[in-house]
């Protein structure tokens, strides 16, 4: 993890600066978030796991919330929800997109992860979408969550790169077919942003999505390490293949025949 303060301070302010441009096209920039698929994908865990939890009270923390995927989801579901983001912008449109949930059912909260400060067990349900690899040290910030969660509770980490997400496929042929469908997704949502008018800014990821490369990626061993130090009752790391393009890429059905999946997320009961 970062151990240099500096490194730290400019990843939570890189993370800032590319939400602050991405904040208005984000639902539009992101179809491994937004596609049908996926969303169906959300749905299904948050209803399945939400049956998990011992005497759910109904009380949610979700964590870097962005534009709401899993805010909006959460208050259907009937839970009273607090949304937490690093970012100005996304804040702004998470109150202006749920503001018939205020005050009584959602609190919105401006602040990075390692900020918050809440009472010991007080969440049912804890859930980070997208999040882990955005922050300096995610263990620690792991470690400080689950402090809010309840006994009995369940912690949700999804979309983060699996272990095998930088690594080839098995063989030669798996390798191309992975390099190359990872390589045309991008030129297929460029497709579609010209055909449908979206001019979206060049946007640098450098440091704002620190851990989602292949000199630095997310550890899944640390992860279940901290579950099984802090005494959960189980652990479950699930990977899965996800949608990238807007448009279909011809190449999907054969990446997913010949390689693994690219994407996990993570249920832990405490």
């Amino acid at each position: 993890m970062p151990s240099n303060q500096t490194l730290k301070q400019q990843i939570h302010q890189a993370n800032v600066e590319v939400h602050r441009f991405e904040a208005k096209y984000y639902e539009a920039l992101h179809p491994e978030v937004y596609s049908r698929k996926e969303q169906r994908r959300i749905t299904q865990n948050l209803t399945t796991l939400t049956g998990q939890i011992f005497d759910n009270q109904k009380n949610a923390l979700d964590v870097g919330a962005g534009t709401g995927n899993l805010t909006g989801k959460l208050l259907a579901l009937g839970y009273r929800v607090v949304a937490t983001d690093i970012s100005p912008e996304m804040c702004h449109i998470l109150r202006r997109k749920f503001s018939a949930y205020i005050p009584n059912q959602l609190t919105v909260v401006n602040s990075p992860v390692e900020d918050l400060t809440f009472s010991e067990g007080k969440f049912d349900l804890i859930a980070g979408y997208s999040v882990l690899h955005h922050l300096p040290d995610y263990l620690a910030a792991l470690r400080g969550l689950v402090f809010y969660l309840k006994w009995g509770g369940v912690i949700y980490i999804d979309h983060e790169a699996s272990p095998t997400y930088w690594q080839g496929g098995p063989g030669a042929l798996a390798s191309l077919v992975k390099a190359v469908y990872f390589h045309s997704n991008p030129t297929l949502n460029s497709l579609y942003f010209s055909a449908v008018g979206l001019h979206v800014p060049t946007i640098d990821y450098t440091l704002s999505d620190y851990w989602h490369k292949k000199e630095h990626a997310l550890d899944h061993n640390a992860i279940a390490e901290l579950f099984r130090e802090l005494g959960f009752r189980y652990a479950k790391r699930t990977d899965y293949y996800q949608t990238s393009s807007w448009l279909p890429n011809p190449l999907s059905l054969l990446y997913r025949l010949l390689c693994s999946p690219e994407m996990s997320y993570w249920i832990a009961k405490k």
